[in-house]
């Protein structure tokens, strides 16, 4: 499915993510934001809190073109919180107190004055120089805005709550203003299995332009007897893009139904603009 919009990668950083003792649920959830924004992140990686990696992995994120690299975590008051160090290290800038977020916190936490401001906390209101920082409405790392040549960095607290409120009151309107379509999606399900529904999938994407088609096998129900397949499909509004959801849609049952298979339309899209 071609895509013009910004190349964008998406960066979780934290040790406890890599060796699975807790789930990266916060890329899976900033990439469906975006597929629904009309984009598609061509990349996703998990960083050990490991300056020289974290400083690596952004420097060839760089290289390979990357307009908009989203990360999340790192941004904490200890010293595994890598983050912003990274980012400093990385474009050759020195990291300032954000003046602004520390008077935050001292009017949030009620301090007579920033002299009651812990390290760690002040260590949490310290950003790359040049930089913007934005309040965190659901904790206290601020998000962090980073312009540097072409590419946009936006750093994001870790936990989920907190990122969740940072993107969708910050990031949500920048990345929609940056896409040229939007990007609607629709569940069906086949009695048919992979290999031969597969046929099918490559057809309506050859013929429908704009559309991505994919089964999952993983997901297949015993109690429906199919499979799930989910075909997206952009426009440029949401109004276009749907009616190349239900071309696609219908060239799909077309298809399957010749072939003597059940077809049938979750009643609930799986995903929407």
């Amino acid at each position: 499915m071609h895509n013009d919009s910004p190349a964008i990668e998406l960066f979780a950083i934290g040790t406890e993510l890599a060796i699975g003792q807790i789930q990266d649920t916060n890329s899976f959830w900033i990439a469906q934001q975006i597929a629904r924004l009309g984009g598609r992140p061509r990349r996703l990686t998990i960083l050990n809190d490991d300056l020289d990696d974290i400083v690596s992995a952004l420097r060839e994120s760089l290289a390979r073109g990357t307009r908009i690299l989203l990360l999340t975590g790192g941004l904490g008051p200890t010293p595994d919180d890598l983050t912003v160090e990274a980012v400093c290290r990385l474009l050759s800038v020195p990291a300032s107190v954000h003046e602004p977020t520390l008077e935050d916190y001292v009017r949030r936490r009620n301090y007579k004055d920033r002299s009651e401001i812990s390290p760690g906390l002040k260590k949490m209101g310290t950003i790359p120089a040049g930089a913007e920082a934005f309040p965190n409405p659901a904790g206290w790392a601020p998000l962090i805005k980073l312009q540097h040549r072409d590419a946009t960095f936006l750093i994001m607290a870790g936990p989920p709550k907190e990122m969740k409120a940072v993107f969708s009151t910050y990031i949500l309107e920048f990345l929609g203003s940056r896409f040229k379509t939007k990007s609607v999606t629709r569940r069906i399900w086949t009695e048919m299995f992979e290999s031969e529904v597969s046929p099918h999938l490559q057809r309506v994407m050859q013929e429908s332009p704009g559309t991505y088609l994919k089964a999952y096998v993983a997901l297949r129900s015993e109690q429906r007897n199919a499979m799930p397949v989910d075909i997206v499909a952009q426009g440029q509004d949401v109004p276009q893009a749907t009616a190349n959801l239900d071309v696609a849609t219908r060239m799909l049952g077309d298809l399957i139904r010749a072939a003597g298979k059940r077809f049938e339309i979750e009643e609930t899209p799986a995903a929407s603009s």
